[in-house]
């Protein structure tokens, strides 16, 4: 029985890492695009303009992480390199920033829906679809559902935290924004809170409407 759990963990790891490096790849070629067409090209000196896993992944956060977590049966934890961005070479540094920090997000919902529609038009075909292809389509749909509704989240480090700052730019929301690695535990005491099963609650109901 030990055997069979690890061997179903790993077949889950196999399908869900591929899956998980695109979706943070495109979250942040995404940043980068729009950065660049408002005028700030630090991420595209950077190598960052591009779909490429391999200028996004972060060792610790794109591979050992979501390793550990796997084996472990913890939550999932885990991230790509942030895209650098200047805000200074905006045009309209609280518009444009706003714009860029969605920008990764929102891409994510993009990139569920066209998955979506993908495997509609392969089963209205009339090609039947194996399990390993329909838990590719799902679990694809809801972890960038997931990733959209959690850097929405007005927490920092999170796209959601600068959205925040940019549409209420005052002295709250300024030392929100920095509050450095303080941020990062105000998020896993989120995490760990009950009103973590709240927000999951939130990307379930948006989960509901793809009907997979």
């Amino acid at each position: 029985m030990p055997e069979i759990q690890i061997s179903e963990k790993l077949i889950l790891l196999f399908y869900f890492l591929p899956i998980f490096l695109m979706s943070l790849s495109i979250h942040e070629y995404a940043h980068a695009v729009l950065a660049f067409k408002f005028g700030d090209d630090t991420a595209q000196k950077q190598g960052r303009l591009t779909l490429n896993p391999i200028k996004h992944i972060d060792l610790i956060g794109s591979i050992v992480m979501p390793i550990l977590a796997f084996t472990s049966g913890f939550m999932l934890i885990g991230w790509a390199k942030p895209v650098p961005v200047n805000r200074n070479k905006f045009k309209n540094n609280f518009r444009d920033d706003a714009i860029v920090s969605f920008a990764g997000p929102f891409s994510n919902l993009v990139f569920a829906i066209l998955t979506y529609l993908i495997y509609l038009l392969i089963t209205a075909s009339g090609i039947e679809v194996g399990n390993i292809i329909y838990n590719i389509f799902r679990l694809t749909i809801i972890f960038n559902i997931f990733l959209f509704c959690f850097n929405l989240l007005p927490i920092p480090p999170l796209d959601g935290s600068h959205i925040l700052f940019d549409l209420f730019p005052n002295k709250y929301t300024a030392k929100l924004l920095n509050l450095g690695i303080y941020g990062t535990v105000l998020l896993f005491l989120f995490i760990y809170s009950p009103l973590w099963q709240i927000f999951m609650n939130w990307v379930n109901w948006m989960v509901a409407f793809f009907n997979i």
